[in-house]
């Protein structure tokens, strides 16, 4: 009996609300301590006591898988549920933060596609840190935008499957729902407008600045002449204004100068921007016609090189042939000092070759003085022998 939905509850997504948490994590709440001592008779009133007691969020954790007391509670407002102002409530508790979160993980289990978006979106911009438990049991830090965002984005959060709902720009499309606003755009955009000001104000002071300096007078003496004068317009402008006040025409003539003045700046405005594309385009046009100067330049240096390089070439060229016609008739026709030609050097071999065997019939012993020891001598050289001393 405790753990049956109330009798009053709708169904949702056409099942009982607590078949949204699967069956082995409804058993393990059920058998919870937490579950039958904290949870037993709560109601939406009571819910908001033991919501702010909460320290951390968290599925199921440890060996035997032991829900969190936030998973108890979220199966609390299943079995009960609270109406929708309580919930929308919970999510808009700036407070307690872990309210606020379970309030958001709640509504994303039950609310229609629209609701979620609605609600949940503006959720991005709180960084306020939460503890989570893991499944190992262990606390880590998170923060409330990475909860929801989790809650938008993936099919599990807190070991519980989250119903599948539309794309947002489904929904855009269809026009269920408005194209989302970023809180950070109003600044971008005061800040966008505020630079574009300041750029055109600071280049009309600085034409100005340039017209007086070609004028030929200088920018103090003559921002004090246009102060006497428009003093002076100031003053005459009053008393017509005063007068025409008096006649009942100087609201309009207030409203014709305004709106020439308006006109004005805005002429002023469109004629810097032209001078200054006409100053870029000027800009680009030179700087094209300085890289065509260089091409040229470089190709009319690469070509004179080039035929330096050929000329240089073909001098050395000229100069080998020439050294090597001059070595071969050296090598073809060889002098001796003393005049004569080749044939005088092709008889100094035949002397040497004589030098030779004279030498080795010494060694032979052929000539010794005694004849019996020079015959004995030839007779030992035919056997190859050595020769008797």
């Amino acid at each position: 009996m405790a753990n049956r939905t109330d009798p009053t509850a709708k169904s949702i997504r056409g099942t009982n609300p607590q078949n949204l948490v699967e069956k082995i994590v409804r058993s393990k709440i059920y058998q919870n301590t937490y579950w039958k001592e904290q949870c037993f008779g709560l109601t939406a009133e009571t819910l908001v006591d033991k919501a702010m007691e909460l320290d951390h969020i968290g599925g199921t954790f440890g060996g035997n898988r032991k829900p969190t007391p936030f998973m108890c509670l979220v199966m609390k407002m299943l079995q009960i549920q609270p109406e929708k102002e309580i919930v929308i409530e919970f999510i808009l508790n700036n407070d307690y933060k872990y309210v606020r979160v379970l309030g958001a993980f709640y509504l994303r289990l039950t609310g229609t596609d629209t609701d979620v978006y609605q609600y949940l979106e503006p959720l991005y911009n709180d960084y306020r840190k939460v503890r989570q438990r893991l499944a190992d049991g262990r606390f880590s830090l998170t923060h409330v935008d990475e909860v929801i965002d989790e809650l938008l984005t993936k099919d599990y959060s807190c070991d519980v499957a989250m119903p599948r709902i539309k794309k947002r720009w489904t929904l855009e499309s269809l026009g269920m729902l408005e194209p989302r606003k970023s809180a950070l755009e109003e600044d971008f955009e005061e800040e966008e407008d505020k630079e574009e000001n300041d750029q055109l104000d600071d280049e009309m002071e600085d034409v100005a600045n340039e017209k007086d300096y070609y004028r030929g007078r200088s920018p103090a003496r003559g921002r004090d002449r246009d102060r006497r004068r428009d003093s002076h317009r100031y003053r005459d402008r009053d008393y017509d204004r005063d007068y025409d006040r008096e006649r009942g025409h100087g609201r309009e003539r207030d409203r014709d100068r305004d709106r020439d003045r308006d006109r004005d700046r805005d002429r002023d405005r469109y004629r810097l921007r032209e001078e200054k594309e006409y100053e870029r385009d000027r800009d680009r046009e030179r700087d094209w016609e300085g890289r065509e100067r260089e091409r040229r330049d470089r190709d009319h240096g690469r070509r004179r090189s080039h035929s330096r390089s050929r000329s240089r070439s073909r001098d050395r060229k000229d100069r080998d042939g020439d050294y090597r016609k001059r070595h071969s008739r050296s090598s073809m026709s060889p002098r001796r000092r003393d005049g004569s030609e080749e044939n005088g050097t092709r008889e100094e071999p035949k002397k040497k070759k004589e030098r030779k065997e004279k030498k080795a019939k010494k060694d032979d012993g052929t000539d010794h003085p005694d004849p019996e020891i020079a015959e004995a001598n030839r007779l030992r050289a035919s056997l190859g022998l050595k020769p008797l001393k």
